[in-house]
């Protein structure tokens, strides 16, 4: 046996899920030293390294707060130590395939996405449950996590599956809703980037206590604006009060300053408003008012019009809004109008070539610019085949909705990736695919849908239609016949089901062990039974910060089969018997993580002792910067 070179501790690969306390502590402790005693910050030294006097650490202050606040924020720290498992039969054209569907709760896969796509979102939109007491469906206990949700999906054996309505006669009405919705916002701000903005779209009940919780999450000055959605276009006659016809869409930036909205296309309307009656070479014109209710001190001078009439001045409580001096530059240049004859009051020409392109985006959507609920419905059942019309859909939204949204916050040019995280009929994916059609886009999403039981036989989850309508809309693309959507490109998305880890994760209860002899022999693998390679390598590559679309190709080092991820960034060896030969060839690659599980190594802890080392040498004589865990 060979003798185990001089080396450091093996290093072990993390596989929890990001944890945003480690990283915000780690910034501010780069900034503020001061604030911290022996690695634990001080929030008192921090106040006052900040400039700020903490008289009573108690004392009232301006915000959003509500009975369980406390264990949603603690809820939000807590690591996921779950997985994203492939689901191949559930896909569509995986060959080429660029968007992701996932099945599970949100807030765990939330958590498990932080390492992967943090910093790399352009745009999130959410339609969540509006807390009308009637679909706010989520697990009884949200601080449960995976465990709750792996019961309340039959994946385990215990029972626990039961459902809340958040009926308003709850004493927490309110406090369940803000309790649900805080740690998942939080996490979502983290994947935006520092240009990214997220939309969500809500009605009256929780619309005042999600602008509090946005100011909290985001900050008071990255609120963006509050858009009103006329989601019908007729009164409802049925309504006691008032007929309910609109919905808000609040919009915050992830960095206000950083961020603007797309102009929007300018309308055939808008378009026809500029005319060329004097055939000015520069085109198409329209003419607004010289003058303005602003005071201006060289506003006031009198202007003689080509046919000889003479205006004293601009008329009573206005300004001309140009000097005497530059007024007669732009008379010269053809820029002043005065009306057919040449006697009218002067206007300025606006040339249509010399405009911003588009337009400004306004907060009011009208229905017949961004589509209503019955439009939302009609394309729904265009994608969808239900049994029968009492299994639609209640609150789709139409895909002019978000598309309204995706021109204002994403480009054609740029793989921007759209995130929609309570996916429901999966109106997000269908935009973002008939948008890429119309403009030659290459936009790419990660949708995320709980399996909330629909009570129906032919789609028994909301997973389940919102995977159906992207096939349907995925059939469309294709066919020349469809009436909707022009023929495009093929297109396809890759299934992901959260499960629990592949991994076997030491908690103190792990099958009632009692003595270390039964601990030694359930961790000796290290991977559970229902593992699969190809669940194992998509795990490792989500935690180790790389996409869940990364290509995975198969390869060989000295005869041991390797998974190759992202044109080997990331070599895997999940399967076989290591060898040192295949280690210095695996080095030979150049990657920049290598990940190996202990079952490789077998029982031979020398051999894994001389793989740490022979990376270090390589990374010493090739000038790499390899790194090589073991799972």
């Amino acid at each position: 046996m060979t003798t185990p070179a001089t080396s450091g501790p093996i290093e072990r690969f993390d596989l929890t899920s990001l944890v945003p306390r480690d990283d915000r502590y780690a910034v501010i402790r780069d900034l503020v030293p001061e604030a911290f005693s022996e690695l634990e910050l001080v929030p008192e030294s921090l106040a006052a390294a900040m400039g700020n006097v903490v008289l009573d650490p108690q004392q009232e202050r301006y915000g959003l707060s509500w009975p369980g606040k406390a264990a949603a924020v603690a809820a939000m720290q807590e690591p996921s130590i779950g997985s994203l498992r492939p689901n191949a039969d559930r896909s569509l054209n995986t060959e080429i395939a660029r968007d992701v569907v996932v099945e599970g709760d949100n807030l765990e896969v939330l958590k498990l996405l932080q390492r992967a796509y943090y910093g790399k979102v352009k745009m999130i939109y959410i339609d969540p449950p509006y807390n009308t007491g009637q679909e706010f469906i989520y697990p009884d206990n949200f601080r449960e996590g995976l465990e709750a949700y792996l019961r309340f999906t039959g994946q385990t054996d215990e029972s626990g599956r039961k459902l809340s309505t958040n009926a308003e006669t709850s004493g927490r009405y309110h406090s369940n809703w803000l309790s649900m919705m805080y740690p998942r916002l939080a996490l979502a701000r983290n994947l935006l980037r520092s240009d990214g903005v997220i939309f969500m779209t809500i009605d009256d009940h929780e619309v005042h206590n999600l602008r509090l919780m946005l100011d909290e999450i985001f900050g008071p000055e990255n609120f963006v604006a509050c858009c009103i959605w006329q989601k019908v276009f007729g009164p409802k006659n049925s309504a006691r009060h008032f007929s309910e016809d609109h919905d808000y869409i609040l919009v915050y930036a992830r960095n206000a300053a950083e961020w603007e909205p797309n102009p929007l296309p300018r309308t055939e309307e808008m378009e026809a408003r500029y005319r060329n009656p004097d055939d000015d070479e520069r085109g198409p014109w329209q003419s607004s008012d010289l003058s303005a209710r602003n005071y201006y001190s060289e506003g006031t001078y009198p202007i003689t019009t080509p046919s000889g009439h003479v205006i004293s001045g601009p008329p009573p409580g206005r300004y001309w809004s140009t000097s005497e001096e530059k007024f007669k530059e732009m008379v010269e240049d053809n820029r002043i109008w005065f009306g057919a004859d040449g006697s009218g009051r002067p206007r300025i020409k606006r040339f249509l070539s010399e405009v911003k392109e588009g337009r400004v985006p306004q907060t009011l959507w009208k229905h017949e610019d961004v589509g209503h609920t019955q439009e939302a419905k009609k394309e729904l059942l265009a994608r969808v085949k239900f049994a029968s019309s009492d299994s639609v859909f209640d609150t789709p939204k139409p895909t002019r909705l978000v598309e309204r949204m995706l021109r204002l916050a994403t480009s054609p040019e740029t793989e921007d990736l759209v995130v929609d995280f309570f996916a429901g009929s999966g109106a997000t994916g269908e935009a973002v695919w008939k948008l890429n059609a119309e403009d030659g886009g290459n936009r790419r999403f990660v949708l995320v849908q709980l399996p909330e039981p629909t009570g129906y036989d032919d789609y028994e989850t909301v997973a389940d239609i919102t995977r159906a309508r992207l096939r349907g809309a995925a059939a469309a693309r294709v066919s020349a016949n469809e009436g909707t959507l022009e023929s495009a490109d093929p297109v396809g998305f890759s299934c992901f089901e959260l499960a629990e880890s592949n991994f076997r994760v030491w908690s103190g209860e792990s099958a009632g062990v009692d003595a270390m002899t039964t601990v030694l022999e359930l961790f000796a693998d290290g991977t559970t039974e229902s593992s699969t390679t190809e669940g194992i390598v998509a795990e490792l590559l989500l935690k180790a910060g790389l996409e869940l679309t990364e290509q995975v190709d198969v390869i060989e080092a000295a005869g041991v089969a390797l998974r190759s991820v992202a044109d080997g960034q990331l070599l895997v060896a999940a399967e076989g018997k290591l060898t040192l030969e295949a280690v210095e060839q695996m080095a030979a690659m150049k990657p920049q993580l290598i990940l190996v599980l202990d079952r490789c190594f077998g029982d031979d802890d020398v051999l894994k002792v001389n793989a740490m080392q022979t990376i270090r040498s390589a990374n010493q004589s090739g000038g790499t910067d390899i790194t090589l865990k073991v799972v």
